[in-house]
């Protein structure tokens, strides 16, 4: 099982893109999908996480407002449009599934019924990623 990342490029400062994930080898639908980006010269990190149904989605402070995730189970695709977007967004942009059993499968709520950030750590099924570069 893994993932095909598309749509990445080139873009200048306040542009968008849309990248897509396809599932290959395994059903979107059994797993919340997550969005990752790694810098140049960082280590990847969880950006972007949306549940199995499309209900809850989850969002890293530095895109909430620009990034948009959705999905569509049918197709086995899943989406992150990417408004406004600033050099810092440049990097590789991989997407993966939760792995985790479905009991302690995102999205997870506190015991104050707060929704907790996903673990990123749980994710798997890893593509080749796409590659963003936003110029100044």
């Amino acid at each position: 099982a893994h993932v095909v990342e598309s749509g990445g490029g080139v873009v200048q400062t306040g542009g968008s893109l849309r990248l897509s994930c396809t599932a290959s080898g395994f059903a979107l639908d059994e797993h919340a999908m997550g969005w990752f980006r790694q810098a140049p010269g960082r280590e990847r990190e969880g950006i972007a996480c949306i549940a199995w149904n499309g209900r809850n989605t989850y969002y890293r402070d530095d895109v909430k407002g620009r990034f948009n995730v959705s999905r569509d189970n049918a197709n086995n695709i899943m989406y992150l449009q990417m408004d406004s977007l600033k050099p810092e967004d440049t990097g590789v942009y991989y997407c993966a599934a939760d792995l985790s059993v479905e009991k302690i499968r995102w999205p997870i709520y506190s015991r104050d019924g707060v929704l907790e950030p996903p673990r990123w750590d749980r994710f798997g099924y890893w593509g080749e990623g796409t590659q963003v570069t936003v110029s100044s």
